[in-house]
C-alpha cells in the first residue's frame, strides 16, 4: 500500500480530513525548503505538495508564478527538488509527498529516469498539470513500474465522459479544481463544489481533495465537510513572499496559518 493510500485510510479511521499544503521548491531560496516541509508537518499537515519550479507555469496565478521566479533565480532544478525530498525523508518516512509541476522538466530528464529517481528520493505521487490522461499512458507505465501514484486534476467543466477517463488512470487521490481559471485569484462557491463532488463520487472510490481558492480556515473547514481533503497553495506562498528574507518568520507565519486550518477542519 502506498503512503497516500495509508494516509487516507488512517485519516478515515480518525474521522479526519487531509490538510495538504503546497510550496514551490526553492522559494525563496533552496535552503529554506526542507526546514519548511518539516515545520508544515509539525503544524498538522498530512500530505505535502511540492511545486517544481518552471519558467511558464500557465495554470498558476501571479503568486505562484513569482514563487517560481524566486526559485529559478537560484537555479532550482528538478534534480534539486528530488534531492530536497531525499533530505526530508532522512527524518520523515511517513508523510506522503506529491510533486506538482509541468511536463517539460520531466521530459528533459526522461520518463523512466524521472520515475526511478523520484521513487528513490521518496516521492509518492506526481501531478503533471499539462499532461492529460489520454496522452499519459507511457508516463503512467513508468510511474507504475516505480510504484508512484499518478494524480490528475478534475475541472469544474469536466463531463461524465471526462470523469470516467480521469478516474480510470488516477491513483492516490483526485485533485478537484474548485473554480475556473488560475490559482489564487478567486473565492469559491462551496455549494457548487459540493454538488460536483457528489457527482464525481459516482465514478470513483478514490479520495477527492479540493484546491484553488482555499484561503482561510473557514473555507477549509466548509470544504472538508464534503471532501477528503483541502489543498492550500497561494495563501501559503503569499506568506513566504511577504517575509522572503526572514526564514524564522516564514516558518512561524506558515505554521500558525496551517495550525489554524487544522483546528478549524478538526472542529467540523
Amino acid at each position: 500500500m502506498s503512503r497516500l493510500n495509508t494516509k487516507f485510510a488512517d485519516l478515515k479511521s480518525q474521522n479526519k480530513k487531509a490538510l495538504i499544503p503546497y510550496v514551490t521548491a526553492g522559494d525563496p531560496f533552496p535552503e529554506m525548503t526542507v526546514p519548511l516541509l518539516h515545520a508544515m508537518v509539525d503544524a498538522g499537515s498530512d500530505i505535502i505538495e511540492i511545486g517544481v519550479p518552471f519558467s511558464d507555469p500557465m495554470a498558476d496565478g501571479p503568486v505562484i508564478q513569482q514563487a517560481c521566479e524566486r526559485a529559478l533565480l537560484h537555479n532550482t532544478s528538478l534534480t534539486d527538488v528530488l534531492a530536497m525530498v531525499a533530505e526530508f525523508r532522512e527524518t520523515n518516512q511517513d508523510t506522503p509527498i506529491v510533486l506538482m509541476g509541468y511536463l517539460n522538466p520531466v521530459e528533459v530528464m526522461g520518463y523512466k529516469q524521472f520515475a526511478e529517481k523520484a521513487s528513490a528520493a521518496g516521492v509518492d505521487g506526481v501531478l503533471t498539470v499539462d499532461l492529460p490522461p489520454e496522452e499519459a499512458e507511457e508516463f503512467i507505465r513508468e510511474l507504475d513500474a516505480c510504484q508512484l501514484d499518478p494524480v490528475f486534476l478534475v475541472s469544474p467543466e469536466s463531463t461524465v465522459e471526462r470523469f470516467k477517463l480521469i478516474t480510470k488512470y488516477s491513483k492516490g487521490f483526485l485533485y478537484y479544481v474548485s473554480l475556473k481559471g488560475v490559482t489564487g485569484v478567486k473565492s469559491i462557491d462551496t455549494a457548487v463544489v459540493a454538488s460536483k463532488l457528489a457527482e464525481l463520487r459516482d465514478f470513483t472510490d478514490l479520495p477527492v481533495c479540493v484546491g484553488f481558492g482555499i484561503k482561510d480556515a473557514e473555507t477549509a473547514a466548509t470544504v472538508s465537510n464534503f471532501s477528503n481533503g483541502v489543498v492550500v497553495g497561494s495563501a501559503i506562498v503569499n506568506r513566504i513572499a511577504e517575509h522572503q528574507n526572514d526564514q524564522h518568520t516564514i516558518i512561524a507565519e506558515v505554521s500558525h496559518f496551517l495550525s489554524g486550518l487544522r483546528q478549524a477542519m478538526d472542529a467540523v
